[in-house]
Order: structure tokens, then C-alpha cells, then sequence
């Protein structure tokens, strides 16, 4: 068997904060069109806390996919769209110059 080294490719990211919607939208651009989307459920610690978390739903290459708060959105080198859940991204890349 050969190994294979992964070529250095920068790229760009942007966290997604479950805020920053507008700035996502805008950095998607309408050529990805993805919708909002919000997921409810019961959450805590047994004492009736309950929230609403918001998630994107984004169109890419292998279907929709789903990005939570602390996703984060990667441009990969063709152009396309793609979140990548913070414990892979911090173990995939680090910050270029």
C-alpha cells in the first residue's frame, strides 16, 4: 500500500454563532440557497428549562446538510458550501496568514 499526504489548500471558514445569520446569508450568496430553520425540543436539567435552538440547513454538493451554533461553514476549493462540526475543524486546520 502507498501513502498520500494531503496537500496544504488554504481555505475560508466562518463560525456559525446561531446570530450571525445575515453575515452567513450574505457569504453564501443566493448562487447556494439553503433555509432556516428552527428545531425546538426539551432541554436542561430536568427542572422544565426549555430553549429553541436554530440551525441552517445548507445545500452542498451531497445534499443538505444541517449547521448548528459552533459549526463551522467552509468554502472548500471548488466554490462549494459545507459546515464542519469545531472539533474537526480544530483538528483539520489553523489559521493562515
Amino acid at each position: 500500500m502507498s501513502k498520500y499526504r494531503k496537500k496544504p489548500v488554504v481555505i475560508e471558514a466562518m463560525q456559525f454563532t446561531g446570530h450571525n445569520y445575515q453575515e452567513i446569508l450574505d457569504w453564501l450568496g443566493s448562487k447556494w440557497p439553503f433555509d432556516r430553520d428552527a428545531k425546538a425540543g426539551a432541554y436542561g436539567n430536568g427542572a422544565g428549562k426549555n430553549f429553541v435552538s436554530i440551525g441552517l440547513w445548507i445545500a452542498t454538493l451531497e445534499g443538505k446538510m444541517d449547521a448548528m451554533p459552533d459549526d463551522w461553514i467552509i468554502k472548500g476549493v471548488k466554490g462549494e458550501f459545507y459546515p464542519c462540526k469545531p472539533d474537526i475543524f480544530a483538528a483539520t486546520y489553523e489559521a493562515a496568514d
